[in-house]
């Protein structure tokens, strides 16, 4: 077993060992028009438009830009080589199938489903390949989901209380809307099941989380009996998420099934405080970053308390939160490898977390989106925006591979 002293995040040789030159050259070049807010605010408005408009060169760029730097590829096949070049180094996959919420009946609500079944049975025939991740408003009208959650946040008792009250308040075609919803998770689930994949049930806005957790715990209570299938994902940066992971454990215990929790910071926060400002309620994001990381680090700390009936995903991109993993671990003489225990971060990001982890024995995993470029443009522009807007964190970057790149010409 490694201790956590040999884990040092400041390893570049460690870090960027599946880079060659040129591809961190190239990495370099990007991280540092990132860190320009300027011309990253330029982007966000001129590429979903250029890519609209058919504009020629538009996706050539993207090809050859900012495209290889965070997703696997457009197709399948296109992770493989991708997949297989992280796992020379121990690090493994969760596969994204990038499709963002919208209003695309069902048709398209059941072609998303056939689409991540899909993606769960290619995972399945490559032992690199544990998790795939799930977005609820891939399968599920928005409209329909925000209805659900106003009427679960006007209710009373438990969240399965409200949960239940708000089904039956919804006229009859909408109940039967909302059974495809639950018919479509439950065949994704129960693939996942069979295949002995992991399923990541992503977080969504505030206004419409509400039914997911519900139809994730209700996941959960079917596939989590036995061993860990489906997670639920925490957003952090909501001053509610660790009451609400206490509440989960006290269900999971009563109901007899172990609780998935993907502990993440949070991807919405400019959206959300924006919102509530508009539309006159209080914030649901913590006041500040500082109590933002106590309660992500409580929430760990919490899960490894109770770590034989909680499987817990340390996806983040602080280094304190995961050396805190790794040190809460050995200090109760559990292994950095254990079996409820998994690390992730953003492929093409954080690798120095990454790899180091990796390196000293701990489960880790790089997040790799794929899909066509115009499918994956918003999930672009928000890496894009998170590093513009996190000038510590790429400028952290821009540095460790400043000094791989000295390092090697050395």
């Amino acid at each position: 077993m490694s201790d956590h002293t040999s884990i040092n995040f400041d390893d570049t040789a460690c870090a960027f060992a599946y880079k060659q030159n040129q591809e961190l050259k190239k990495a370099h070049f990007l991280f540092s028009a990132i860190g320009k807010p300027w011309l990253v605010k330029l982007a966000l408005k001129l590429v979903p438009i250029a890519i609209k408009w058919h504009i020629p060169l538009t996706k050539t760029i993207l090809r050859k830009t900012i495209f290889p730097q965070f997703v696997g590829g457009e197709t399948l096949d296109e992770t493989s080589p991708v997949a297989k070049k992280l796992g020379n180094y121990q690090v493994e996959v969760i596969l994204d199938y990038g499709v963002e919420g919208g209003e695309n009946g069902d048709t398209g609500f059941d072609q998303s489903t056939n689409e991540f079944m899909r993606v769960i049975e290619y995972a399945a025939t490559e032992a690199n390949i544990p998790f795939m991740s799930v977005k609820v408003t891939g399968i599920a009208r928005l409209a329909l989901l925000e209805k659900l959650d106003e009427l679960m946040k006007a209710g009373q008792g438990t969240l399965m209380k409200r949960y239940l009250a708000a089904i039956e308040q919804l006229p009859e075609q909408e109940r039967e809307e909302w059974h495809k919803v639950r018919t479509r998770m439950l065949r994704i689930c129960e693939t996942a099941a069979n295949k002995k994949v992991g399923v990541l049930i992503d977080a969504e806005e505030t206004w419409i989380q509400d039914p997911v957790d519900a139809l994730t715990i209700l996941m959960m209570d079917s596939f989590n009996k036995n061993r860990i299938v489906v997670y639920n994902t925490l957003q952090m940066y909501r001053h509610d998420r660790l009451s609400f992971l206490k509440d989960s454990f006290v269900a999971a215990k009563e109901r007899g099934f172990i609780l998935g929790s993907k502990l993440v910071r949070g991807a919405y926060m400019d959206k959300e405080r924006e919102r509530a400002i508009e539309k006159g309620y209080p914030s649901p994001i913590h006041v500040d970053k500082a109590a933002c990381d106590q309660d992500y680090n409580a929430a760990v700390a919490y899960c490894i308390d109770n770590i034989d009936q909680i499987a817990l995903m340390v996806a983040s991109h602080n280094e304190e939160s995961n050396l805190q993993t790794t040190q809460l671990l050995l200090k109760k003489n559990y292994p950095l490898r254990h079996p409820h225990v998994h690390f992730s971060q953003l492929y093409g990001m954080s690798d120095h977390i990454t790899f180091n982890l990796a390196r000293a024995g701990c489960s880790v995993s790089k997040y790799l989106p794929f899909g066509p470029i115009k499918d994956v443009i918003p999930y672009l522009m928000r890496r894009a925006e998170e590093n513009s807007s996190v000038s510590g964190s790429t400028g952290r970057e821009l540095l460790l591979i400043k000094k791989e790149i000295q390092r090697r010409q050395l």
